[in-house]
């Protein structure tokens, strides 16, 4: 399964902040990443899994 084609819940995205500043995600479906835009930085969705991880985070340009 490839990790860029999976949706995520919506219910899911409802709930989910950005773990720097508590601010709301915004899903980015064609790169399969929730960003947060307050933050800069973009979180990958792995399986269907967003993973929250600061470490794990890619830093947006």
């Amino acid at each position: 399964m490839n990790d860029r084609t999976t949706s995520l819940d919506p219910e899911l995205l409802a709930i989910l902040v950005c773990p720097v500043t508590r601010t709301p995600l915004r899903y980015d479906e064609a790169a399969g990443e929730l960003v947060s835009d307050a933050a800069g930085l973009a979180f990958p969705i792995r399986n269907g899994v967003p993973v929250m991880l600061i470490e794990e985070a890619r830093a947006l340009s």
